[in-house]
Parts: structure tokens; sequence; C-alpha cells
């Protein structure tokens, strides 16, 4: 099979960022809630996301560190973080938050969201969403470019707050779920296409 060669040295503006985005999909959306040391709320999605360990459960994020980022400085600030799982239910909310505000701007009461406290941490969850996460964060590491680049947020979970719909024990019912996948562009997908295959022995 013949293919397009990329050299990423060679590659300029957004390009390398439009192969990437474009080739990890679906990712997982992020929707982190998180607090200033003010105490003003803030709420904003992350397709740079994702669970890397479940033992004990930890979770990244990525936001850029281009001009000032909310949940970035507030994380830094405060060291505490939601997560709220993004279904078909809550994903025009999602999509709501996504848009810039002033750091003075609360977007759980800008997207009309119900902020509820949080039982271990200080930044509250959406009361909407269907499974939330409170997490610590054990480390923030800086990736990539200097002015451009992002920082990685790993944070452990101390609390899971999931719809006993949602669960069998503590298995999840993935068609239920009906989580919100995030593709390029404004491209999202539906999970609920399902197969399985028997793992090898």
């Amino acid at each position: 099979m013949d293919k397009t060669r990329f050299t990423v040295a060679e590659l300029g503006g957004a390009d390398p960022y439009k192969l990437s985005t474009g080739l990890i999909v679906p990712r997982p959306i992020g929707w982190i809630g998180s607090i200033s040391a003010d105490g003003i709320p803030n709420l904003a999605p992350y397709s740079f996301f994702n669970c890397v360990s479940g033992a004990p459960p930890t979770f990244v994020f990525s936001p850029g560190r281009g001009g000032r980022k909310d949940t970035l400085a507030n994380v830094r600030e405060v060291g505490e973080f939601t997560i709220n799982i993004v279904t078909v239910e809550v994903v025009e909310a999602m999509n709501a938050t996504s848009a810039s505000h002033a750091a003075e701007v609360d977007e759980f009461e800008a997207a009309r969201l119900t902020a509820i406290p949080s039982l271990s941490i200080r930044p509250p969850m959406v009361g909407e969403c269907r499974a939330n996460i409170e997490c610590v964060v054990t480390k923030i590491v800086d990736v990539g470019h200097t002015d451009h680049g992002s920082a990685l947020v790993i944070g452990e979970a101390t609390e899971f707050h999931v719809d006993p719909a949602l669960l069998d024990g503590t298995r999840v019912d993935q068609a239920e779920l009906k989580a919100i996948g995030r593709h390029v562009g404004n491209g999202y997908s539906h999970s609920t296409d399902l197969f399985e295959l028997i793992r090898p022995d």
C-alpha cells in the first residue's frame, strides 16, 4: 500500500495538529471542572484526555499553554479538578462551554448547568451528567513547544459518582451510558455501535 509521507520537521502551521487529531479518533472528552483560588468555578472540555492507570485510577488531560488558560491556571493554583462524563444528554451544553470567556465568568452558570458540590475537593461537578469523578492533581508536566505547547495534567481519583441505572456492581453499561467521542473539526460520534472480540488465550 502506497502512503503519503509527512516529515514532521517539514510541516508548517496547523498541519501536525490536523494529522494528529484526524487520526487519533474517537477521543474521549474530559469535561473538566475547576475552581480558581478566588473561588470562581470554571468548566471546559478537553479531547486530549484519557485514563492512564486503574490502580490508583489516574486520568490525564492536556490544556494548551499559549495565553491564559483558566483551567490550567486553576489546577496549578488549587490542585484539584472534576471530570464530568459527556453523554448524549449533555453534549450541547458541553459544546457551549468550549467558548472563550473572561476569567471571572462562571461557565456552569453561563451554560445553565447545575454546579453540585464535590465531597472531597473544592471544584464542583456538573449535576446533569450521569457520572462524575473527583480528582486531585499529582503532577503537571509541560509538553512540546515553549510558547505553543501544552501541559499534561495528571490526577488521581478520590471519588466516583455514577447513576445507578448505568451500573451492574462496578461494571458500567456502555450502551446505556451513551458516551460521546470527539473527532476532527466539528465532528463527534456516538459510542453505541458496539461489537465484541474475544481476547485470545
